[in-house]
C-alpha cells in the first residue's frame, strides 16, 4: 500500500505506466533541449544563461506539480509537494542570486540539487513496487544530491563557474529520464 497514493476521495491511485512513460519522455526531451541551449547560446550570452538557470527549477516545479496531480494529488504525494515548493523557492532565489555573481547562482543550484535529489529519491522508492522503472530515478536522485554538494563547494571557491557546469548535471538528468521511459516502454512490450 505504500507504493500507491490515496486521493481526496479515499480512492487508491497508482500512476499508470503508459502515463509515466510519457511523462519521463517529456522530462528527458525538455532537459535535452535545455542542455543544448545551455551549451550553445547560454555559454556565450550571460543573460540567456541566467534565464535558462531560472527556467530550469521553474520547470521542475511545474513537472512535480503535474506528476503529483496525475498520481493522486499533492496531499498523497508529499515528496513531490515538497519538491515543488523547493523548486519554486529556488526559482526566485536564482533570480535574486543573479544580481550578485555566477558563484551565488551555482550555490543556490547546489542546495536545490541536494534537496530535489533527495526528494526525487524518496518518490522513486515510494513508487518502486507500483510503477516500475524506478532504479534510474533512484540513481538520478542520489547523483543529484552528490552533485549539489559539489556545486555548493564550488560556490565558495575561485574556480570558474558557468552554465556548462549545470548543463552537465542536467544532461545526466535527461539520460536518467530517458532510461526510465525506455524501460517502461520495453516492459510494456513483454
Amino acid at each position: 500500500m505504500n507504493n500507491v497514493a490515496i486521493n481526496d476521495q479515499n480512492t487508491i491511485v497508482s500512476p499508470g505506466k503508459s502515463w509515466l512513460k510519457g511523462y519521463y519522455t517529456v522530462r528527458a526531451l525538455f532537459s535535452a533541449a535545455w542542455v543544448a541551449l545551455a551549451f550553445t547560446v547560454g555559454k556565450s550570452q550571460p543573460s540567456v544563461a541566467i534565464a535558462l538557470l531560472i527556467i530550469y527549477p521553474a520547470w521542475d516545479c511545474i513537472a512535480n506539480y503535474y506528476d503529483a496531480k496525475r498520481s493522486g494529488g499533492l496531499g498523497s504525494n508529499p515528496t513531490q509537494l515538497w519538491n515543488m515548493v523547493v523548486s519554486a523557492i529556488v526559482t526566485l532565489a536564482v533570480a535574486f542570486a543573479a544580481t550578485r555573481d555566477f558563484h551565488a547562482i551555482i550555490g543556490v543550484i547546489g542546495f536545490w540539487a541536494i534537496l530535489s535529489g533527495l526528494l526525487q529519491l524518496s518518490t522513486a522508492i515510494r513508487r518502486w513496487g507500483s510503477a516500475g522503472a524506478q532504479w534510474p530515478m533512484i540513481l538520478s536522485g542520489g547523483q543529484s544530491a552528490l552533485a549539489g554538494g559539489f556545486f555548493v563547494k564550488m560556490a565558495f571557491t575561485a574556480a570558474p563557474a558557468n552554465i556548462a557546469i549545470v548543463a552537465g548535471y542536467a544532461a545526466f538528468g535527461a539520460i536518467y529520464f530517458a532510461i526510465s521511459a525506455a524501460v517502461l516502454a520495453f516492459s510494456a512490450r513483454r
